[in-house]
């Protein structure tokens, strides 16, 4: 059913993972020569610094934020189908670490651009993937809970 506790968690897992879309992940600022540099889930954004052409293709951390929070909202509507729900939780746990782990390597490319002595800072965008993965971790315990709760209910009749 859709108001079950399951179906929340995937809620705020998908609101979760498109909040990645819209807030910055990583940042560095070098108050020396007052350059910075910001990375989005679809970019790099750079004051008074020229991005060379090989950043690579950062809009695949938009993207595979993007399919998470998709999969979510599709995983809140098969409500019939608990198998199916854990398929898709496991699919969604795949594309979360993936966007974390695209988030971590761009933004050590971003290290690389700007003076190295300085460290950059992780945001908010950064830490709601991990977020989003404890959400799909509670939210596939619940559901494999109203499975065993299903089949203890099929051997009494």
């Amino acid at each position: 059913m859709i108001q079950r506790i399951q179906s929340v968690f995937l809620l705020l897992l998908a609101l979760a993972m498109l909040s990645v879309l819209a807030l910055p992940l990583w940042h560095k600022v070098d108050g020396l020569t007052s350059q910075e540099l910001t990375l989005s889930a679809f970019g790099f954004a750079a004051k008074g610094l020229t991005l060379p052409a090989s950043t690579g293709p950062v809009w695949v951390i938009g993207l595979l934020a993007g399919a998470s929070a998709a999969v979510a909202f599709y995983e809140i509507f098969q409500f019939r189908s608990r198998g199916k729900r854990l398929l898709l939780g496991s699919i969604n746990l795949l594309l979360i670490t993936a966007t974390l782990g695209a988030a971590f390597y761009f933004s050590n490319q971003g290290e690389q651009l700007l003076n190295l002595k300085l460290e950059g800072q992780f945001l908010a965008g950064f830490y709601l993937p991990t977020l989003a993965l404890l959400l799909n971790l509670l939210a596939n315990r619940f559901i494999r809970r109203d499975e065993q709760l299903v089949r203890s209910a099929d051997r009494l009749r």
